[in-house]
């Protein structure tokens, strides 16, 4: 079940999020100092790409970087992409269908909200 869920996953909404984040990793990558953040950005996408399956949890080592980290991610972008995956969780779960999908997209607003600090695990 949860393969299907998530090729269903990829071609509804899946690879475009990873896109998305994929090419933002790419931006941070530019520049030194926002390495973490695409190392991060790439992360996500993975699991934007393929959700079904896997868990977000805290870093036990995690420290005050990852929360200053954190702090900028969360003013420059984790707003506006929390927002988004808030919104379209809403437009999923207005169908029957669409309600894994809309779940899908609530789990992805924690690590985009703060992804320092973050590991992505198999359940």
């Amino acid at each position: 079940m949860r393969t299907l869920l998530n090729i269903l996953w990829l071609v509804f909404s899946g690879f475009w999020m990873a896109l998305g984040y994929a090419l933002a990793g790419l931006i941070c990558f530019a520049l030194v100092i926002t390495i973490p953040f695409g190392v991060a950005c790439f992360r996500i996408a993975r699991y934007a790409l393929w959700p079904f399956g896997y868990r977000v949890t805290d870093r036990p080592d995690a420290g005050l970087a990852s929360g200053l980290g954190n702090v900028i991610w969360l003013i420059v972008a984790g707003i506006w992409i929390t927002l988004g995956h808030i919104l379209a969780g809403l437009a999923f779960c207005v169908t029957v269908i669409g309600i894994p999908f809309g779940i899908a997209h609530f789990k992805l607003v924690p690590v985009s909200l703060m992804p320092l600090g973050r590991e992505i695990v198999p359940t």
